[in-house]
């Protein structure tokens, strides 16, 4: 069954900053995608790391996902990775060193320079 969390409740497990909000915004108009659809975050094992961070869009949830809504944003994290996303807030960055989506986790024991797969 889907549990669905608020802003004020999921700053304990995973979060969005304004500007990233923004750009998954923008992403989904840019390219069509439907407003029921979610943002998955998630994590796999591989990387230099150790784990790597995914993030897609998804139509559909699954049985487990904890679903948060952000501020228009549907996101959902799957069972097994909500236990390395906690705490974790993901930023977008477009600076000079590049563009992308910055996942600042504060369980990660150790990064790669690359800043996409961390260790616990």
């Amino acid at each position: 069954m889907e549990e669905t969390k608020t802003l004020e409740t999921a700053h304990e497990e995973i979060t969005l900053t304004p500007k990233a909000i923004a750009e998954v915004k923008k992403l989904m108009d840019e390219n069509s995608i439907p407003e029921n659809y979610t943002l998955r975050v998630g994590v796999k094992g591989g990387g230099c790391s150790g784990l790597s961070y995914t993030l897609g869009f998804d139509a559909e949830t699954k049985a487990g996902d904890k679903v948060f809504d952000l501020e228009g944003v549907k996101l959902c994290v799957d069972y097994k990775s909500i236990f390395y996303l906690k705490g974790t807030t993901v930023d977008y960055s477009d600076g000079l060193m590049g563009k992308g989506f910055v996942f600042n986790n504060p369980l990660a024991k150790k990064t790669c320079g690359c800043g996409s797969s961390f260790g616990v």
